[in-house]
């Protein structure tokens, strides 16, 4: 027995997760992606983003001054993971494609971006330099976390009979 995915249709949550995304799109090649290759976060550094970064670094997240591997990992996802990713779900709940998988992909994406988020977290409250200001660290970093879950929300086949049965 096969069934056919559910039409995707334009719900109010996706007002919030298009902008969410092209916002991802934005930090994960401006940011993430530089950094991730190796181009220093620092006042002289040759990409400008990632100079106006080190402000950031300096006063809230030194682990971009000297990136410990979790750091590397969680940039290294931001870039050739969840860019991707985020591409694709940018364009199939913009132009509301029906391609049978994008549900799937959507869950994988938030799975493994909750995943980096907690890793990042980890690293960030119990490694040795913890955010001195979480009221400006945490709106800017809770809603990596959140988005995920939201697209997980947006995406999970409610109603859907998940289960393998053979008749």
């Amino acid at each position: 027995m096969t069934t056919t995915p559910p039409r995707l249709v334009r719900r109010p949550l996706d007002y919030l997760l298009i902008p969410a995304f092209i916002l991802g799109i934005i930090n994960a090649a401006a940011l993430s992606l530089p950094e991730a290759i190796g181009i220093p976060v620092a006042t002289d550094s040759p990409w400008p983003v990632l100079r106006a970064l080190h402000t950031w670094a300096v006063e809230q997240e030194p682990q971009h001054l000297v990136m410990p591997p979790t750091l590397q990992a969680s940039l290294l996802y931001d870039a050739f993971v969840q860019l991707p990713f985020l591409i694709v779900l940018t364009i199939g709940l913009w132009k509301l494609k029906q391609w049978p998988w994008l549900g799937i992909l959507a869950l994988v994406y938030s799975v493994s971006a909750l995943m980096n988020m907690y890793f990042y977290f980890m690293q960030t409250f119990l490694g040795p330099d913890a955010p001195p200001h979480l009221g400006v660290y945490l709106p800017m970093n809770l809603p990596w976390m959140i988005v995920p879950i939201l697209v997980a929300y947006r995406f999970w086949p409610y109603g859907a009979d998940l289960s393998t049965t053979t008749d």
